[in-house]
């Protein structure tokens, strides 16, 4: 498999230096109808188990219009249950553009400006930008990884920025399963790629500072495969737990802060409430610390229509929950509360408490038990993160200390301490120790708190929250000048 997989980057990063990307991305395929343009029948499949060429037209028929839905604003209301096949919540191991018609990718100018799009929070800005021409003469191709139906590559842009392009995988699941089932590679191309036009519509109607941004997208001819398609977007980090675990508790509470703001959104969105039927780390990536979802071809719009509580069950591998049937015939909150009890057991229930400052705990706790027992909403849920970090921004988290036990500390302003570190956990710097303090008082408490801490560097570095950055130290035998630094250290070794 990884021979494979790299065989198939190495090959990928070669056609981008020839400037012939997209046909390697894309052969053999086949066409994905856009939005307007009829499905049409598909070539005539091998012997299928389940009605040959009429299922799978039936499925690409019903794909095309759940992307009709979306790109022109809404659900339909004779939506069906999830596919359960497909449920994250039941097998843990387990696109709208503004426009209802994309048209062919229209290449922007060489060299033109403004690139790329960053409309800040709550903005709707203009739509993709980004066509065939910005894929013409992109270098650095790397492999990143594949799901159920997508590959993604990494490229970097002749401007120097780096971006992320999906396209159908070829060697995925969902093709090689439908190939294996119909023998129509054209047809089960088309199946596959309306789910990368649904995530790309998605994008777009779904614009947050938590959704990754789409930047274009291209329809390429391909050998004898007409309009295939790629999809240009944000690149992002993949979301390691592990590594996670070891950032310190401010970076941590701020994926769940980022997580708590998305749910809002999808669960207020222009399109209804939103659930992610497939949730789970991998869905996400991190830009710059903040988590921002990326995989969206298993969201789902619609709710679970029901006649009475018991068809709406809401299943888990470790509980399940009931939830209300309205007088309309809709589970009622059952999209907000499958992703809010996602966001519990994948994220909330990991990051949330663990090194958090003391006095924080027991609001903390409150967040993590009542997501884990659904007993609040993601409006109160995302109200109480808020809380956290007026608390934590603020100050007002410190708990009062008596002066009288300090040691004093004398003030060396222009100055710094090279070496004489050791370590602490959680550190911003795995060789040192290097917390953020709200203020000097803080970082005496902290120097306080650790035997080996003789001195403290505050320097003029912040984090999101606006806090500062404070090396920690064993001593202070050796000082230099340094403008942006300020030294404090124990008066007693003065």
């Amino acid at each position: 498999m990884r021979r494979r997989r790299a065989a198939v980057a190495a090959g990928f990063c070669a056609s981008f230096l020839l400037g012939s990307v997209l046909n390697v991305l894309f052969a053999p395929g086949s066409e994905p109808p856009r939005p307007g343009q009829s499905p049409g029948p598909s070539p005539a499949p091998g012997p299928g188990r389940r009605g040959g060429r009429g299922e799978l037209a039936r499925q690409i028929r019903a794909r095309y219009e759940e992307v009709q839905r979306y790109s022109r604003g809404g659900p339909g209301p004779g939506a069906g249950r999830p596919e359960r096949r497909r449920l994250m919540d039941l097998a843990p191991g387990g696109p709208g553009l503004q426009r209802p018609r994309p048209p062919r990718a229209r290449p922007l100018p060489d060299g033109a400006p403004g690139w790329p799009p960053a409309p800040g929070p709550g903005s709707s800005g203009s739509g993709p930008r980004l066509g065939c021409a910005a894929l013409r003469n992109v270098s650095g191709a790397q492999y990143v990884g594949s799901g159920y139906t997508k590959a993604v590559y990494r490229v970097r842009l002749p401007g120097g920025a780096a971006v992320a392009l999906k396209a159908v995988d070829f060697s995925g699941h969902d093709l090689g399963s439908c190939v294996r089932e119909f023998g129509a590679r054209r047809g089960c191309y088309r199946l596959a790629a309306h789910k990368l036009l649904k995530e790309m519509v998605l994008l777009e109607r779904l614009r947050h500072p938590n959704v990754l941004q789409l930047y274009g997208y291209c329809y390429q001819d391909s050998e004898d495969i007409p309009d295939t398609l790629t999809t240009i977007t944000e690149l992002g980090a993949p979301v390691e737990m592990i590594q996670l675990l070891q950032t310190s508790w401010e970076d941590r509470f701020r994926i769940c802060l980022s997580l708590g703001r998305l749910l809002h959104h999808l669960a207020h969105s222009p399109l209804g409430s939103v659930t992610l039927l497939d949730f789970r780390p991998r869905q996400f990536v991190l830009v710059d610390g903040e988590l921002k979802v990326t995989d969206l071809d298993d969201a789902r719009v619609e709710e679970t229509p029901c006649t009475s509580s018991t068809d709406c069950i809401l299943e888990f591998p470790a509980r399940n929950f009931t939830l209300p049937c309205s007088a309309q015939g809709w589970c009622e909150g059952m999209n907000e509360k499958r992703n809010l009890y996602n966001a519990y057991r994948f994220f909330f229930t990991y990051l949330l408490p663990h090194s958090a400052p003391h006095s924080l705990r027991p609001l903390l706790d409150s967040i993590v038990n009542a997501t884990g027992e659904l007993t609040w909403g993601v409006d109160e849920t995302l109200a109480q993160l808020e809380k956290v970090l007026h608390l934590y921004q603020s100050g007002q988290y410190l708990q009062n200390a008596t002066a009288g036990g300090r040691a004093e500390y004398q003030r060396l302003p222009g100055s710094t301490i090279p070496q004489e570190d050791y370590r602490c956990w959680p550190s911003y710097h795995h060789g040192s120790c290097l917390l953020s303090v709200f203020n000097v008082a803080e970082a005496v408490d902290v120097c306080e708190s650790h035997a080996q801490c003789q001195a403290f560097v505050v320097t003029n570095q912040t984090t999101w929250t606006g806090r500062q950055l404070v090396f920690f130290k064993t001593g202070w035998s050796h000082m230099v000048p340094d403008p942006n630094k300020t030294t404090y250290v124990r008066a007693s070794l003065t």
